[in-house]
């Protein structure tokens, strides 16, 4: 195939896959938060509200679009496209199963956190561009986590590229192969988690948006598609790396105990099936838990979590170094 139409194809395949999980995932929030506050959500439209996220699409379509007045244009317009194409791009390292994946990457883990790296600056550029002291203060406060917590997610997925010796998402997953990788790397998989929540601006750590404190935050002057545009790039980016979650700590398409071949054809199923299990968590834990105080959160991430983060990794080097030496002692 031209390797033109190939890649043209691969971000038609990645485009179409970030909007399916956006209306999956809206629908889904509303009725997993329905049911922890005991509550209907939607229900008129469609069974149990199934079309109510497709009729919200085509309202923002059909949405005048507003633009405030002395607002930066040019930042203010192109502030959600910084955040969209990232989002849209970091789909494409992201292994389904063996064969599945739209670039298998050998520096896969290192191209999502990269392009995912860019998110925080589109937000920023849209608080900075908005002409509104609420957006302002939401922009910062998604740099100053962007900050705080980038260096503990990095960390807490390195102890997992020492033991695979790859950055490669496939040969991760093909490295847990058994219990002896998944239950050592508990503890860099908590600290994952809570850095991947607050790098996802999830509750508790939404401080960027903080609707009871900043009205939206750093969207409170977007409306039409604009605005549609950054709340998709978010529900991608927690369908993103919560799939980098399960790359990493849960075995990818792995079935535990089960060889391979048994279940070849479903890899990209059960795949997609943890993943919706680890947003499910998420989820539960925003319609639980309430919103921390920023200071709070910075705090937790400069005095504990990197800390930790880097002496797990610490720990996961020496033994790897104590491994390769005893297995050169063994072999001479």
């Amino acid at each position: 195939m031209n390797p033109w139409l190939q890649a043209l194809l691969g971000v038609v395949l990645a485009l179409v896959l970030m909007l399916v999980n956006g209306v999956v995932l809206i629908y889904m929030l509303r009725k997993v938060l329905a049911h922890l506050h005991v509550r209907l959500g939607p229900m008129e439209q469609g069974w149990h509200g199934t079309l109510q996220t497709m009729w919200d699409v085509l309202k923002l379509l059909s949405k005048e679009d507003i633009t405030p007045s002395g607002v930066d244009k040019a930042l203010y317009y192109i502030a959600p496209a910084i955040v969209f194409v990232p989002s849209l791009a970091a789909y494409g390292a992201i292994a389904f199963s063996r064969t599945w994946s739209i670039a298998d990457s050998p520096n896969g883990l290192l191209y999502t956190f990269a392009v995912l790296s860019l998110v925080p600056l589109g937000i920023l550029a849209a608080g900075w561009a908005s002409n509104n002291k609420w957006s302002l203060i939401g922009g910062m406060r998604a740099v100053a986590q962007q900050i705080t917590y980038e260096v503990p997610l990095l960390l807490s997925a390195l102890p997992v590229v020492l033991l695979a010796r790859s950055m490669n998402l496939t040969d991760i997953v093909n490295a847990q192969s058994g219990l002896w990788f998944v239950v050592p790397m508990f503890p860099a998989f908590v600290m994952f988690a809570i850095s991947a929540l607050i790098e996802l601006n999830q509750t508790p750590f939404d401080m960027s948006e903080a609707e009871s404190e900043l009205v939206a935050g750093f969207a409170t002057e977007y409306s039409s598609m604009k605005f549609g545009l950054l709340f998709l790039s978010e529900f991608s980016n927690t369908f993103i790396m919560s799939a980098v979650l399960v790359t990493l700590f849960l075995g990818g398409w792995r079935i535990p105990l089960l060889p391979y071949e048994w279940y070849a054809p479903l890899a990209p199923l059960v795949f997609v099936l943890k993943t919706y299990i680890v947003i499910f968590v998420f989820m539960w834990i925003r319609g639980t838990m309430p919103r921390v105080r920023i200071d709070q959160m910075m705090a937790f991430g400069w005095k504990i979590l990197l800390p930790a983060s880097l002496g797990w990794l610490m720990l996961t080097g020496l033994f790897v170094k104590l491994g390769q030496l005893a297995v050169k002692a063994a072999g001479s």
